[in-house]
């Protein structure tokens, strides 16, 4: 059959598009780090020049449209509860992050609240519990310090336990909608836990069945294996499935480099993309480009909630570090793509993508400091003595600048903030209250100035589980605890 010749109106306004495009893309690989960001196209500026305008936009580090002058996130400060929202330097600018320094100092700080740069305003805020996960914490306002174009500034360390959501985004694909995403993240700071994802999400905590979700997932969990190499991977997490392709992918080599741009998109019918690059240098490589799984995905039924760090309904165990990302309306183009990975390294990511997860505290017997419960780190939470194990997150404790000790977003705390021998301790909000105070002593021992006495394994045992608790000062084994 003989295809008829398009009208030119229709040739004018695709003619039109892939101008528009192309001149963000020149403009975006002649940027350079050293120059103000305020001056170029930003990602939602290329994506809207495209036709597939931002529905979505978070940073904590930089401005996402080159006409944003509006906060990036808020931190709460464990002293007194109050808050402070973090702006940017200037209009399209970098993150302010000397007034959160300022706000924070003598404290800790938790990141409360990520604003939405669109116009939806989809803000994300800590996710409360859901089917697999007991309610997240925000994450240590301090623990990810980074540099953007030479700019100090802080991202988003996830840790598990750590997750964000908004329910019911504004503008967001629902039922087989079109969509796109990205995330700059870190390919060094990851783990095979689920699942560290940014995208969209279910209308309720719960998976609701394939094709339910469509976010961009990076991390070390292989779905359908084999998979090349060891990862870490950039997949499409479509509910009930982490997939980098159809099937199997030997195609996707993964992404490891410290800053990764991970990008998907999904026609939500019959086809969708995965990429990934190296945020610091080079371009995308497209890891998969085709078939939607079989088996409930063709078409997608998005829900349009949004989640970062955690999976639909609330998989809370991953690891990972989020800085930018962003979801559009409509399958964005390569072009437009490739113009927001220019402009990703253009903006010149630097530093560690790790962020400071703690240390370890030595207890008795070569046993550390370890909360009861495998990383979920819940109030009440038992702070006890066990086998040390290097990747275990609630092993690994910040001794803030007012001398509590942190860990999965709580601190070490004497329960009632009591002052009484034999008073357990436990895993609580930070509130800065005389109970969450310790001072290494030249002896060894962790003092708790408030009462006087001393952190304590319950009769001396060094066991798995032992309980800790606060005992008389007395030099003994049992009170030898320290700070690495």
């Amino acid at each position: 059959m003989r295809r008829p010749h398009p009208s030119a109106a229709s040739l004018r306004s695709a003619l039109a598009t892939v101008l528009a495009v192309l001149a963000l893309v020149v403009g975006a690989l002649v940027a350079v780090p050293g120059t103000s960001q305020a001056a170029g196209s930003l990602p939602c500026d290329i994506y809207g020049a495209a036709n597939t305008p931002c529905v979505a936009a978070y940073s904590t580090v930089r401005a996402l449209y080159s006409g944003y002058a509006g906060s990036l996130y808020r931190v709460s400060r464990a002293s007194d509860g109050t808050a402070l929202d973090v702006g940017l330097s200037g209009a399209g600018g970098y993150a302010n992050a000397a007034a959160q320094d300022g706000f924070c100092a003598g404290t800790s700080c938790t990141i409360t609240r990520i604003y939405d740069q669109s116009a939806e305003h989809n803000d994300l805020t800590v996710e409360g519990a859901g089917a697999a996960g007991a309610a997240d914490h925000g994450a240590s306002a301090s623990a990810l310090p980074m540099f953007v174009d030479g700019h100090h500034v802080y991202g988003v360390l996830v840790t598990p336990g750590t997750g964000y959501r908004h329910t019911d985004g504004a503008g967001v694909a629902v039922n087989g909608q079109a969509e796109s995403m990205y995330m700059v993240a870190s390919g060094t700071h990851v783990n095979g836990g689920c699942c560290f994802d940014f995208g969209n999400a279910e209308h309720t905590v719960t998976d609701t069945g394939n094709g339910h979700m469509d976010a961009v997932y990076i991390g070390t969990r292989c779905h359908i294996p084999p998979c090349t190499g060891s990862g870490p991977w950039v997949a499409a997490d479509l509910e009930n499935g982490l997939f980098q392709g159809s099937g199997n992918n030997p195609n996707d080599l993964g992404n490891g480099s410290a800053f990764v741009t991970a990008l998907v998109k999904n026609n939500g019918q019959t086809s969708f993309a995965v990429k990934g690059g190296d945020s610091q240098s080079g371009a995308l490589s497209t890891w998969w480009n085709g078939a939607l799984p079989s088996g409930g995905y063709t078409p997608m039924h998005q829900e349009g909630s949004i989640v970062l760090g955690t999976g639909g309904d609330n998989s809370n165990a991953s690891a990972g570090s989020f800085f930018e990302g962003v979801m559009t309306s409509g399958y964005s183009t390569d072009a437009a793509d490739n113009a927001v990975q220019a402009n990703i390294v253009a903006a010149g990511y630097t530093g560690s993508s790790n962020g400071d997860p703690g240390s370890t505290i030595a207890g008795p017997g070569g046993t550390c400091v370890d909360v009861a419960g495998d990383d979920t780190g819940v109030n009440h939470a038992a702070v006890q003595l066990w086998a040390c194990q290097p990747q275990a997150v609630d092993q690994h404790w910040t001794h803030n600048a007012n001398g509590s000790l942190e860990t999965l977003g709580r601190c070490m705390d004497i329960m009632g903030n009591a002052t009484a021998a034999g008073t357990k301790v436990q895993l609580w909000d930070c509130d800065g209250v005389g109970g969450q105070v310790w001072t290494q002593q030249t002896d060894g021992s962790l003092l708790n100035p408030q009462s006087g006495l001393c952190l304590d394994a319950t009769g001396g045992s060094t066991a798995n589980g032992t309980r800790l608790q606060i005992a008389a000062c007395n030099g003994s084994a049992g009170q030898k605890f320290a700070l690495s």
